[in-house]
């Protein structure tokens, strides 16, 4: 379940903390599995002007204290925006402060507004985030790492205290670049939007699996996310979308990522409000009737 985070998931307006923080408890409450939060300094589509937005890791770190069940993730952190290094000792915190209940959610970025806006280059992010990777996944694992790339440099780092666990990675990409660093050095793999599972997604799964192929991996081995968009209305409503319409259409819809070997469903619903979390909770109680 993705979080209303920005001006546009909320009430016409940039969701206040309380809002989010009532909106999570309730997922909790219904026994969602996990709450994931995007990770942006400005929002909107493009060619519109530029939206409020949350700063993702401080949302994180409330949801970690304030939550006592849920996994929480990103969908995804910039490494653009933190060192490497730094972005490892967050991530040891923040599943510290949850009690290992955070997924690391790692991407390239790719929106330049922001990055323009907030100083960042726009180069080579791809090159960044393969290096990024080869930081962050060795600290995790409480290793002591050196590194000199061409991006980023570390001497002597190791984390203290080190990771109460193996602090899982989540990796969200479609290109085929992507995918092999997602083969190489990921636990778990994103890709996003869908309503219903389509031919789009068939594709995507198949260029996931070469990947691993290639990387010589156990496709057993990663845990396969998949962001689904969902308009839940009221049953006598017609539906405006592949998902939206009645709560047994939900279920319909989750049975078919699950006959598909998706391991989660992460939802975006509209309007993302707490009604709309209970008609999902039961259309995941009614799947497969």
């Amino acid at each position: 379940m993705t979080l209303p985070f920005s001006a546009s998931d909320g009430p016409g307006r940039l969701p206040t903390w309380w809002e989010m923080h009532a909106f999570a408890a309730h997922a909790e409450a219904v026994g969602l599995d996990s709450l994931w939060v995007c990770d942006h300094f400005l929002s909107g589509p493009a060619g519109r002007p530029a939206e409020a937005i949350h700063e993702g890791w401080t949302i994180v770190a409330a949801l970690a204290a304030s939550t006592a069940r849920i996994e929480v993730g990103q969908l995804v952190m910039c490494v653009s925006f933190r060192s490497p290094a730094m972005l490892a000792k967050m991530a040891v915190t923040a599943d510290g402060v949850s009690g290992g209940r955070l997924v690391l959610g790692l991407g390239a970025g790719w929106y330049d507004l922001e990055y323009l806006a907030f100083g960042f280059p726009t180069d080579h992010r791809v090159a960044r985030f393969e290096e990024a990777l080869q930081i962050i996944g060795p600290l995790l694992r409480g290793e002591r790492l050196t590194f000199a790339g061409r991006y980023h440099q570390i001497r002597d780092a190791v984390l203290l205290p080190p990771p109460d666990r193996p602090i899982p990675i989540l990796v969200a990409g479609n290109r085929p670049r992507m995918l092999r660093l997602t083969a190489r050095y990921a636990d778990a793999w994103n890709t996003a939007w869908f309503g219903l599972p389509d031919d789009r997604l068939g594709q995507r799964l198949a260029n996931m699996h070469a990947a691993l192929q290639a990387e010589r991996r156990d496709p057993a081995t990663l845990r396969r996310t998949v962001g689904m968009d969902s308009e839940l209305i009221d049953p006598d409503q017609t539906g405006a979308g592949p998902t939206a319409g009645a709560v047994d259409e939900l279920a319909r819809a989750i049975d078919a990522y699950e006959r598909l070997g998706i391991d989660d469903l992460i939802v975006r619903l509209e309007p993302s409000t707490q009604p709309a979390l209970d008609r999902l909770a039961r259309a995941i109680e009614i799947r497969g009737r």
